[in-house]
Parts: structure tokens; sequence; C-alpha cells
């Protein structure tokens, strides 16, 4: 194999150790390495073997992780990929048998502190909320971000953790933060296979890490391969620091400084990642760590083999270019341990990586055998009391007779038992029902729990305190109600920064930051590039470290170049870290309004579908969506709020308690009494809902108009279902697509709240076409709903149903 130029020197600083005490760190290394290696070896084998469902593992990458590890302090964050047990295993944020819990998918967070079994194998995080969801102190501990599997998709991440280091250090007014950050003097560490380079979220944070120079360090873990791809047809001249050398920073320039060392060179890794780290560090300067010549001795996962893409010249080289096969030739040469002092280590871990898995089995499979215990004695009762005694006795039969039994075997066996006893009155009956309804309870906690963090600090446990006006109090342009609040917040609350495209300089497009940023500075109000995956993830970083961002999105449309961030990491956070981690950014931005195919759209079912574990804020004037910033920066969970991008110059009161009044979550408001119709409508249609009520009640019909206010959560007192009572008639007005938000409501109203059964015709909804909206007033009038639809719709559902009172109109 050709040679990998070096940008480092062979030497390993010894200076301040003894030889023993060196020999002894190396051998600790090497003893972590190879349990590490073990670990991936076995498995392979238990997935193969059926215990477990899918592996992926970090084998081939454990010297270059050893050497990263060495690098990694308390207080110092990591963002990477599947590939870091090693690294894991020798900071200490994870352990063996946790490692084997996950791969076996123990919902519990003792277990599995990462996810509790909710995650694949090899996909790691730390808990920093503690059980009452407060803070822990993330400046004395180590920080693990809790991993994605969409490759490159935890980059923008990366950069907000770097960032916040950026803020805690040149912010004066966040020196007292001494729980998140001793100064900014963290680093995030972040890691990325070779092939995940050529995605565009890593271009993306790899170019906004140069522009704001943030500690930022990019490890590469580059084994020439992309599963079965090769690196010609992934890289440019195959060589990812190659082409990256134009960011390399020179006098008078932003940048990186880049390094490339093997990754099988024991010496030559710890020597470069204690460099890069501390120019990292202390110049508080982004850094790419490219470490070549990787090897991954089981192939991608265990879906496949490597045997099938690679030569035997290339499998002969990854052989010989093992690099724990290479430090232990080179400690052997180096006279730090002999051949049989090694052989004795080896053979000492193979036996603590058995038994890590033997004990992290047996104590999930203790756990489901007892409960399968339960279930079978349940069903043996049932059968000595039941005409269906023999397929009763086989059903316990099959499930005791169970190799590698799951609770998934357990619960639908005791629910095939009351399917065939559904006609028989049995005393012993209720008792089985009893277990399984508690176990329902059970595993709903360990399945479906936290999509928000449900704490004590969520936003839906804020307060609600109303808008206050006294007779002084002037109408203003609606953007000047959010620029009270924004100001009012703003020098309320020190964490708080708002980033995006204008935001800064102008004050954002629509001047809801207008002169802000003289008042606070370009650290807490800060201008970005176009780049919405970053805004976004620049966000989430900094949330994660405790300052509360806003994030804006200029249009609602552009979410969409935002949807990996949002919807794989952000909505799904708290979800599967199991309420261990949360990041309560919020996202700032606007739509519902004519200005072509890419500036007024309404994707709210794309959000709804795809960002379950944000909420959704859509305010219908610039007072609402005031009061709820003002709820949410109270608050600890993410959420989206969309402002009517046709609302910022009309006018409205401004409130005397612009940064305390709030608006909560989930309440949905009646803006319109009425007998005929319930119309559910939000954001600039609302308006359009309103106007067309005068024309209809001099036509005879009497609309109840209502607006939800957020979407998700939506309506939990049951508004929409009270009104239903008193009209019996549906209909929602929508800016999105048909069956998309609107399809939404339906379901939470109908299904969720029972509406169903209160309606005497069909409900309607009145959306937009399919098509995105074209530009002019004449396409807007034509492919969104105008006043002429609303009013129409609603009279011919009255003449559908009274005819003669309602005759049609044409």
């Amino acid at each position: 194999m050709p040679q990998t130029k070096l940008n480092t020197t062979s030497r390993f600083d010894t200076a301040e150790l003894n030889f023993e005490d060196f020999k002894k760190i190396v051998i600790n290394d090497y003893r972590i390495g190879f349990e590490s290696r073990q670990a991936a070896l076995l498995g392979r084998r238990e997935v193969l073997t059926g215990k477990a469902k899918f592996g992926i593992f970090g084998d081939g990458k454990e010297v270059a992780q050893l050497a990263m590890a060495k690098a990694f302090k308390p207080g110092d964050w990591r963002a990477g990929y599947y590939r870091d047990q090693t690294f894991m295993f020798a900071t200490g944020m994870s352990t063996l048998k946790e490692f084997f819990a996950q791969l076996y998918a123990h919902p519990d967070i003792d277990k599995d502190p990462a996810s509790a079994g909710r995650q694949m194998n090899c996909h790691y995080a730390t808990r920093y909320v503690d059980a009452d969801g407060n803070w822990i102190n993330q400046a004395e501990t180590m920080n693990c971000s809790a991993d994605i599997s969409t490759t490159g998709g935890h980059m923008p991440r990366l950069l907000g953790l770097a960032y916040a280091s950026k803020l805690y250090r040149e912010n004066p007014e966040l020196h007292q933060q001494t729980q998140f950050s001793k100064k900014g003097n963290e680093v995030a560490f972040g890691s990325i296979g070779n092939g995940s380079t050529s995605e565009g979220l890593f271009w993306e944070s790899f170019n906004a890490a140069g522009v704001l120079q943030v500690p930022m360090a990019i490890s590469v873990w580059d084994d020439a391969y992309a599963i079965s791809v090769p690196a010609k047809l992934q890289t440019t001249k195959e060589d990812i620091s190659e082409i990256l050398k134009g960011f390399q920073r020179e006098d008078g320039t932003n940048g990186y400084e880049i390094f490339k060392v093997r990754g099988w060179d024991y010496v030559a890794l710890c020597e470069t990642y204690s460099r890069a780290i501390e120019v990292c560090r202390t110049e508080q300067v982004p850094v790419l760590i490219h470490v070549t010549e990787m090897t991954q001795p089981q192939g991608h996962s265990t879906s496949g083999s490597h045997e099938r893409y690679k030569s035997k010249e290339r499998l002969a080289w990854e052989a010989e270019h093992d690099c724990l096969l290479q430090m232990r030739k080179w400690m052997i040469s180096s006279a730090i341990a002999t051949e049989q002092e090694i052989d004795k280590l080896e053979a000492e871990a193979k036996q603590t990586v058995r038994n890590s898995q033997k004990e992290a089995w047996n104590e999930l499979a203790a756990e489901i055998k007892a409960e399968l215990d339960e279930a079978a004695n349940l069903i043996d009762d049932l059968a000595r009391q039941s005409a269906e005694h023999e397929e009763l006795q086989q059903i316990t039969a099959e499930l005791r007779s169970c190799l590698d039994p799951g609770r998934r075997d357990v619960i639908a066996a005791v629910r095939k038992a009351l399917r065939l006893v559904a006609r028989e009155n049995l005393n012993v009956k209720q008792e089985l029902i009893s277990w399984l309804n508690y176990q329902k309870e059970v595993n709903d906690e360990r399945y479906n729990s936290k999509l928000f963090t449900g704490t004590p600090h969520s936003p839906l446990n804020v307060p609600e305190v109303p808008a206050h006006y006294t007779p002084d109090n002037k109408m203003v342009d609606g953007r000047e109600v959010l620029n009270a609040c924004f100001d009012a917040n703003f020098s309320r609350d020190k964490s708080i920064v708002a980033f995006g495209e204008d935001v800064g300089n102008i004050g954002d497009v629509n001047q809801g930051f207008a002169g802000l940023q003289n008042k606070y500075g370009d650290l807490r109000i800060t201008d970005t590039g176009i780049r919405e995956a970053t805004i976004i993830g620049q966000g989430m970083g900094l949330a994660m470290r405790g300052l509360k961002p806003i994030a804006e999105i200029q249009y609602l449309d552009y979410l969409i170049y935002a949807m990996t961030v949002l919807s794989d990491d952000i909505a799904s956070l708290s979800y599967r870290t199991r309420g261990g981690q949360k990041a309560p950014v919020i996202v700032r931005t606007r739509g519902h309004r004519l200005e072509g195919i890419w500036h007024s759209g309404s994707p709210m079912g794309t959000i709804l579908n795809s960002m379950r574990g944000l909420h959704l804020c859509v305010p219908r004037d610039m007072t609402q969506a005031a009061g709820m910033y003002n709820t949410l920066l109270r608050g600890d969970e993410p959420a989206i709020v969309v402002e009517s991008l046709n609302g910022y110059r009309l006018k409205e009161k401004l409130p005397a308690n612009p940064g305390e009044f709030t608006v909560p979550l989930g309440k949905a408001e009646i803006l319109r009494e009425g007998a005929d119709i319930t119309v559910i409508s939000y954001g600039s249609t609302l308006r359009i809902v309103q106007e067309a009520a005068a024309e209809l009640e001099k036509l005879g019909v009497d609309i109840e108009i209502i607006d939800p206010q957020t979407l998700y959560p939506f309506d939990k007192d049951g508004i929409c279902i009270k009104s239903l009572q008193k009209t019996s008639k549906l209909l929602i007005i929508d800016e999105d697509v048909p069956g998309g938000a609107s399809a939404y409501i339906l379901q939470k109203i109908l299904e969720a709240q029972g509406g169903y059964y209160l309606m005497d015709s069909q409900p309607r909804t009145l959306c937009a076409k399919e098509h995105r909206p074209p530009y002019g007033s004449d396409g807007d009038y034509f492919s969104k709903p105008s006043l002429d639809d609303v009013i129409e719709t609603a009279y011919q559902m009255m003449n559908e149903t009274n005819p003669d009172k309602f005759p049609p109109i044409y």
C-alpha cells in the first residue's frame, strides 16, 4: 500500500513520565483496545446467533480512538458516529457491560444509560438531565451528545456544541455559568467516516466552523471504503484532507489546522492528537485530523461481509496493518511488554469481555423469564377453568419452550389466550387481564415515553400570564410587539441568543430584531450565512449546553434544508435518550403568504409527520407569537414558531408587559361563538375566516371560529369537541395541501376527542391545491382558500342539511 504523508513526527512526549509509568499507560491502552476488539467480535456472533437484532462496530479504529481519548478532558463534548466504542471505553463514558446491554436492547436506563434500549448498538450518549429534569454540572463531566444513525447528520450539532464554547469564552455575562462551562475552555470532538465526508451536512458544517472559528476537532476515520464503495468513487483525489487544503489557515485568515496521521501508528497518533487538541483548545480554532490507513476487519456491519468487495491484496494488507497488531509489535520491539505478557493480557481481556456479555444477557433474560413465568402460570390457571384448556395449554407450552424469548412473545401469548376465552366468564380471567393492563403501562414507559422531557420545567407547565393593557398602550405594527418581546427577554436572561440570515445588522427582514444587535452585541444577536441545516444544528448544540437559542429560518419553506437535523436529531433527542438529554432550541420562522413557490408554503403536514418531539406553534398575530416566545423561553422543550408573514405591519395593541405575558401551549381559543358550524383554522387564514363570518351571518349561517394556536400539542382542553356538541358540523380551513395538517386536525377531533359521534354531516376540509402556490395575486386566489371559498363552502354545508332554508347559490 502507498505510504501516507504525515504532518507529525515520530516523537512521543514522555518528559513527565518515568519508563515504568509510561509502560503502564501503554499496556492499559492496549488492554482497552483489545477488549474493544473482542467486544466487536463477540457482538457480531451474538447478532448472527439471533440474540441481538443488528450489529455495527468500531473494530479497526481502536488505536486512533485511544489517542483521541487522551486529549479529551472533563467539560469536553463528543458528537460522533457509530464506530467510537473504544473512545467511549477509554474515557469511561461507557462500559463493556453497557455495550452489550445496548446490543440486547435492554430497556433500562441503569443498564443502557445511553438510550434504554431504544437505539442500536454503538449509539452513545451521556445523561446530562437528572430524573427531575434539572441540568447536571456539565463542566465537571465528560459529555457525549446522543448519536444518530444518519451518517453526517451529527455534524451540525457538533458545530453548535463548539460554538457554545466560543460564547462562554467571549461573552463575560456568561462567565458565571460555571455549571456549563469553564469560560469556554471546552473542545467539541467529532468523528465521521471518510465516505460520509461526501455528505452536504459535512461540508456545510465544515465551512461554518471555519467562518465562526470555534474549538471543533473533527476526526475522519479513513478506511478507504464507505460500505462497499471505494474512496475513488467517493472523494476527489481519494483524499479528504488533500482537497480541504484551501481551508488551512494562513497569516491574516481564518480557517483550520489540518493534521494527517496513519491509523496504526500509536506514537504518531498520540502526538498528533496532543498537538491538534492543544491548538484547538488554546487558540479556539477548528482542527481536522485525517486518520488514514485504517481497517474495518468485520466489514461495515452484520448485514454483509467485506470479502465480497475487497481484493485479496487489500485484505492481506489490512491483516498486516491491523492497528492492534501493529501496536503489539511496537510494544514488544520497544521493550514495553514481552510477547508472553501480552498473550496473558489478551487472554484475560477475552474473559473480561465474555463475563460482561454474560452478565448483560443474564440480567435481561432473568427479567423476561420472571414475566414469562407469571404469564404462563396465569394462563395455566385459566386453562384449568376454561373449555379451551387444550389450546391454552398449547400456548403455555410454546411460550415455555421459546429459545431466548422476548417480551413480545410473552405479551402476544397472553393476548391470544384472552381472545380464546372472550366468550367465557371466568374468575381467573380478570387476573390475567389485570396483569396484561399492568404490563401495558410498564411497557408504554419502557418503549413509548419521553417524546418530550415532561419535567416540571416543561413549557406546558409555565403559568399563564395575561397580556396587560392600559389606556395609554398604543396601536403599533405587529413587528413592534415582537421587538418589544425580544428586547424584554434579552434584558431579562443573559443566556438567550438569536441568530440567522439577516437577523443581526438589519434586525431580520421583517424587523423583529431591529436595533437589538446594537443594544446587546453581535455575540447575542448574530448574522449567519445561508446555511439552514447548520443554523438549526448551531441552535441544538447551544441548547444542549444550557443556552437558550432562537434559531431563525427566514421562510417556512426553507425548513426542508434542515430536515435531517430537525427530524432525526432534535425531534428524537428526548425519546432516544429516554429523557437523558434535551435541547430546548426555539426555531423561529414565517410563512403563509403569496410570494411565489418557495416563499408562500405552508408544509405543516410535513412538519407534523416528521418532527414529533417539537412543539408547533401557529400564532395568528404577533401578540400571540410574543406570548408563545415568552412561554417557550421559560421552558425546556424545543419548538417551531411559524409567524404569519403578512402580519408584521398590521396594527396591534402593544401590551404593557411584552416580555412577561404568556400564551399556554395546547390551549385553543374561541374567537367567535356560533351555533351552526365549527370552523377551525390557524395563522393567516383566520383573518379570512373572520372576514367571511360577517357575510355568512347575512346569509343566515352562524359559524363558531376556533384558533388552536398550537398544532402540537392540539387543544388539550377539548374546546373543539365542546363546540361540536353545539354545531354537529365541522369545517377545517388550512393553507397546507389536502390531507396535510387538515388530516392531522381531523384525527385529533374525530378520533382522539370522539367528535365522530357528534357529526350529523360529513366533516369538510378546505385546503390549498396539491401543487405549490404560483406567484401573483391571481395565483394565490386560485390555489389557496379565498374569502369566496370559505363563504361558499360553509354555506354549502348548510345547504346539504337544510336545502329549503339554504338553496344552492349556483
